[in-house]
C-alpha cells in the first residue's frame, strides 16, 4: 500500500474507529455528548485541558459549569474565587485569568459569541491553532485538524508526515487527509494516545495498527 494514500488513511481511521469503541473517549467529546456542541463550554474545556490530564480536567469542567455557561456568567466570578472553583487542575492561577481574560474579549470584540473562523479566534489572547480547531470542529462542524501531542507524535510514528512541531504536523496532515476525516482525527488519535500509543514504551504488542505501523522512533515498546 503506497504512503500517505488515502486509502491508508481511510483503512486508519476504520480501524482506529473499531478499537477505540469501548475506550474513555477524550474529555473534549465528552463535554460534546453532555452539553451539546456549545462552542463556548467547547472553548473553556480546551483551555482548561492544555497541561492537563482529562481525568483533571473534566471534573473541573463541569464543577465550573455548575456556575457559569456563557462569557457573561463567567466574566462577573472574581478571580479569587475561580481560582478556588478550578484549583484541582494545574496552572490553576494563570488558567483562572485566561478563562476571565478569554470571556471578557469575546464579550469586546464579539458581543460574547465565539467566532467561527480561525482568524478570528485565534486573535484571542490565549488561543492557539490546537484550541481555534477543536472549537471549529466541535463546535461548528468547520472541517479541521486540531494537532496536539498525541496526533503528532502518532502521525509520525505510522509514517503520515516527518515533522518537528504540531503546526507543522497540521499543514501535512492537510495535504494527505481528505476533509472527510478532518473532525474525527485528532478524537480517534488522542484515545488511541493516552491507552495504547503512549510516549514512551508504547503498547504496540496490542496495537491494532501495528500492521500498518512502520513505528518509526520507536525505540522500546510493549
Amino acid at each position: 500500500m503506497v504512503l500517505n494514500s488515502q486509502k491508508r488513511i481511510a483503512r486508519i481511521v476504520q480501524i482506529l474507529r473499531e478499537a477505540t469503541k469501548k475506550m474513555a473517549k477524550p474529555a473534549i467529546t465528552q463535554i460534546v455528548a453532555e452539553y451539546g456542541k456549545d462552542p463556548y463550554l467547547i472553548l473553556i474545556s480546551c483551555l482548561l485541558s492544555l497541561r492537563a490530564k482529562d481525568s483533571i480536567s473534566l471534573p473541573v469542567s463541569r464543577e465550573l459549569f455548575k456556575i457559569a455557561r456563557t462569557p457573561y456568567e463567567l466574566a462577573k466570578i472574581p478571580q479569587a474565587t475561580l481560582e478556588k472553583i478550578i484549583y484541582s487542575i494545574g496552572f490553576y492561577r494563570s488558567k483562572a485569568r485566561q478563562l476571565l481574560s478569554v470571556s471578557k474579549e469575546l464579550i469586546a470584540k464579539f458581543d460574547g459569541k465565539v467566532p467561527h473562523t480561525q482568524q478570528e479566534l485565534q486573535s484571542i489572547k490565549g488561543i492557539g491553532p490546537k484550541t481555534a480547531n477543536i472549537v471549529l470542529a466541535e463546535g461548528f462542524n468547520v472541517p479541521a485538524i486540531a494537532v496536539d501531542t498525541h496526533v503528532h507524535r502518532i502521525s509520525n510514528r505510522l509514517g503520515l508526515v516527518r515533522t518537528k512541531t504540531p503546526e507543522e504536523t497540521e499543514q501535512a496532515l492537510k495535504k494527505i487527509v481528505p476533509k472527510r476525516y478532518w473532525g474525527v482525527f485528532n478524537a480517534l488519535l488522542v484515545t488511541w494516545g493516552q491507552n495504547i500509543c503512549e510516549p514512551i514504551s508504547p503498547w504496540c504488542s496490542k496495537c491494532a495498527l501495528l500492521k500498518l505501523c512502520p513505528r518509526i522512533g520507536v525505540k522500546k515498546s510493549r
